[in-house]
C-alpha cells in the first residue's frame, strides 16, 4: 500500500485585533511609555506583547498594562496588580496619581498615572512589586539575585529597594 505525503497544514492567520493601537498624543506622553516600557524589560524573563490595542509586560503573568487614553479617558497610567489594601491606601492618599482601572480595580489592580510627572523610583517600586505578585519563584530568585549586583550607569531594577539616591 502507497503511503501519501501529508501536506503541511495551513493555519488560519490570526485575526487582526478589534482594539484599535493606542498611541501617546505629544512627545512627553511617548517619552514616559518608553520609560516604564525600560522599567518593566529591566526585571527578569520579561516579555512585552500588545493586547487590547496597548503595551502589556509579562513574567508568565501580565504584570503591567499600558493605558493610553483608553476610551479617550484623559491619562497615559499603567495598571499593575497590587497587594490586599495596596490600591485603598495609595487612592486616598494621592487620587492624583493613583486610581482604581476599569476591568480590573476590582480585583485589587492599581492605576498609576506617568503622564502628571510621577516619582519613577515610587513607580518602579510598584511595578518591581507587580512582577512579584505573577512571577514564578524562580524569576523572583533571580531579581533578588539581581538587586546584589555592582551598579552601573542607567536605570536599573535594582534601585527598587535601594537607600540610595539615583544617579
Amino acid at each position: 500500500m502507497a503511503t501519501r505525503a501529508r501536506r503541511p497544514s495551513k493555519r488560519p492567520e490570526a485575526p487582526a485585533s478589534r482594539h484599535p493601537l493606542n498611541r501617546p498624543r505629544n512627545r512627553a506622553e511617548a517619552a514616559a511609555i518608553e520609560r516604564l516600557r525600560k522599567i518593566c524589560l529591566a526585571l527578569p524573563d520579561v516579555t512585552e506583547k500588545i493586547a487590547w490595542g496597548e503595551p502589556t509586560w509579562r513574567a508568565g503573568k501580565i504584570f503591567a498594562q499600558m493605558e493610553t487614553h483608553h476610551h479617550d479617558a484623559d491619562r497615559v497610567a499603567v495598571w499593575l496588580p497590587a497587594r490586599a489594601g495596596v490600591q485603598e491606601a495609595l487612592v486616598e492618599e494621592d487620587p492624583v496619581h493613583f486610581f482604581r482601572p476599569p476591568y480590573v480595580g476590582h480585583k485589587g489592580w492599581i492605576g498609576v498615572r506617568i503622564d502628571r510627572k510621577p516619582d519613577w523610583r515610587a513607580v518602579a517600586g510598584l511595578v518591581a512589586e507587580a512582577y512579584r505578585e505573577v512571577a514564578s519563584p524562580e524569576m523572583i530568585a533571580r531579581l533578588d539575585a539581581k538587586r546584589h549586583q555592582p551598579h552601573r550607569q542607567g536605570w536599573q531594577a535594582s534601585w527598587l529597594d535601594s537607600d540610595e539616591e539615583e544617579p
